[in-house]
């Protein structure tokens, strides 16, 4: 398989793990050292060797940090992980809810006569350290560059991810590298750059058409490059990862070691560009007024698929919303209190396995029921595993890594008889998700600006959700893609072939969790044949297709528009998905698609 599910981390390791710690704070002459869930790369995934979060605290969320000071040590984690990190750390840490309170903020209340608090330059964003650094002006507090305190008490630290590169075919990639490094290089020559410092491991397999293994579930070689402005470009990168690409990439792209990256940016004369937040502290430091700031060449790019990216992707989602729907009539025909969470994890990855070009699975199945539902990113582990009770809800949110696309499905299936109020949170949900899969608004807007209309329904009620409403998908590449989100605090203006999720929630501590989820892709709207319409206006296409529960729907709050868009998405889901699965499931898929 490639889910396991042996426990990762445990609570009680981490207080003579901070002690340890500590005693390196002494010897180094701190106050505090910040650990953050991060890499060289700066990318939302680490590899086993870089994660020291959870190798210090035992929490294994995929944002947040530790502030570890000589007498207090703070694990900031945002909303979906509040739950999940009483479970994970021990007393010695203390939860702090982020980013509601900063770094900034929460120093100057521990450290009011001031303090050095040590970061590894390697490990931060520009961004973050300007801003830590700005909020802290006035203050006695300063963050000093020194080096990882974490990694001289790590004695079985895991070496660095040595897999090997592959390359990206043109049939799935839909453009060829040397045209990639073209057209970008030309926006770098147009805009007066030399060059563009690319760290971010999905944008350089990206760019290069090639895919790898470094990360658990994320297909990327690690490694850094710089893009010259004659299209050309620096890849530093292990020589064994590439082995027998080295044709395939040509003599435009030059092959160096990794230790090479920083004496080799000395020698560039300048500009070079940096996108602040993804390109850690060290590599601006090395280059020095050489710097301009701007975005990452690739990250907008990336976003917007080309004709071939999305249609692999659409073929993925057929044939993963096949597996998907073989689990749930599987599941359908088990009585209560006979299965367990394990085994549907189980269940479903076997008949995601019967696809030939499932790569893995596109992260760690969550399969949640009853009081684990509520736990937002929750992680069944042989000691957590729980049977499905009658009355239960779980929560299944899951996906594979295809090499023509990358999949990622929430369904919330009743265990037997729901109760009301599941029924009610759950349909109040389904008409956040209906909204935005139906919305349609003008060239232009940010995810920001529409990411309140999935909310609406719960707002009415007085309840919401503290994750975003959906995050950016690549195309057989990271689960988790920027710039695009449907957040808050997303600005980048939604553009024609982005993909994303459309995943609205609700969760009640110690009793369920209900999320939907199905992938979407921006579309240029039709032109409308009646009205004064004067503006260019986009649209979803919905690429992912498996029935929604009808037990937990209560049809007396759906409107007539949303209740036309479920009946017409359940009878493209039968049709789409019908053909694709056994006689006897395709029966069960029948039913569970009529009409309400």
């Amino acid at each position: 398989m490639f889910q396991s599910f042996e426990v990762t981390a445990r609570p009680e390791q981490g207080p003579p793990r901070l002690a340890a710690l500590r005693d390196e704070l002494a010897r180094a002459a701190l106050d505090g050292f910040l650990i953050p869930r991060a890499d060289a790369h700066q990318g939302e995934y680490v590899s086993a060797r870089d994660e020291r979060l959870a190798w210090l605290t035992g929490f294994t969320g995929s944002a947040g940090f530790c502030a570890a000071l000589r007498d207090v040590a703070g694990v900031f984690i945002d909303g979906r992980y509040r739950t999940q990190v009483k479970d994970q750390v021990a007393d010695v840490f203390t939860p702090v809810p982020w980013p509601e309170t900063s770094l900034a903020t929460w120093l100057k209340n521990q450290l009011p006569n001031g303090g050095q608090v040590g970061f590894d330059p390697w490990l931060h964003t520009v961004a973050q350290i300007e801003q830590a650094r700005a909020t802290l002006e006035g203050t006695n507090i300063s963050l000093v560059e020194c080096e990882n305190l974490v990694d001289r008490i790590w004695e079985d630290q895991p070496a660095p991810a040595q897999e090997a590169a592959k390359e990206h075919p043109i049939e799935f990639a839909g453009e060829s590298h040397a045209d990639k490094r073209t057209r970008l290089g030309i926006a770098l020559h147009e805009a007066g750059h030399e060059a563009a410092v690319i760290t971010l491991p999905d944008s350089i397999c990206w760019l290069l058409n090639i895919r790898g293994a470094d990360i658990p579930r994320n297909p990327i070689a690690q490694g850094f490059a710089v893009l010259m402005a004659d299209g050309s470009v620096d890849l530093f990168m292990m020589a064994h990862k590439l082995h027998g690409l080295e044709a395939y990439l040509g003599p435009e792209v030059r092959i160096h070691a990794p230790d090479d990256f920083l004496s080799y940016l000395s020698t560039l004369s300048g500009p070079v560009r940096l996108d602040k937040t993804s390109v850690p502290v060290i590599v601006a430091q090395t280059l020095g007024d050489k710097v301009v700031w701007g975005e990452e060449p690739c990250a907008l790019p990336k976003a917007c698929k080309n004709t071939a990216e999305i249609n692999g992707s659409a073929q993925a989602h057929l044939r993963d919303g096949a597996a998907v729907v073989e689990l749930l009539a599987w599941l359908d025909a088990q009585a209560p209190n006979t299965v367990s969470e394990t085994q549907v994890v189980s269940k479903l990855e076997a008949f995601r396995r019967r696809d030939n070009a499932l790569q893995d699975i596109s992260f760690e199945t969550i399969a949640g029921t009853g009081p684990n539902g509520a736990i937002m990113h929750y992680r069944v582990t042989t000691e957590t595993d729980s049977q499905l009770q009658d009355g239960h809800l779980i929560v299944l949110d899951s996906g594979g890594q295809y090499l023509d696309g990358t999949t990622d499905i929430t369904r919330t299936i009743a265990i037997g008889t729901p109760n009301d109020e599941a029924r009610s949170a759950f349909t109040r949900v389904l008409l956040g998700m209906i909204a935005i899969s139906r919305l349609r608004w003008p060239l232009g807007l940010a995810g920001r600006d529409i990411e309140a209309i999935g909310r609406v329904p719960l707002w009415m009620a007085g309840q919401d959700f503290d994750h975003g409403l959906g995050h950016g998908v690549g195309a057989y590449l990271s689960v988790h893609e920027g710039p695009q989100r449907l957040s808050r605090i997303s600005h980048v203006p939604l553009q024609a072939g982005m993909i994303l999720s459309n995943e609205p929630g609700y969760y009640r501590e110690g009793a369920f969790g209900i999320r939907i989820e199905n992938l979407i892709v921006v579309e240029n709207a039709p032109e409308l044949t009646s009205g004064d319409a004067h503006r260019a206006m986009l649209n979803w296409r919905t690429l992912t297709f498996a029935p929604i529960d009808r037990r937990l729907i209560d049809i007396d709050l759906l409107d007539a528009d949303s209740l036309a868009w479920l009946n017409a998405y359940h009878a493209e889901t039968f049709d789409k998905i019908g053909p694709r699965v056994a006689p006897e499931t395709k029966e069960w898929l029948r039913q569970a698609t009529r009409p309400l």
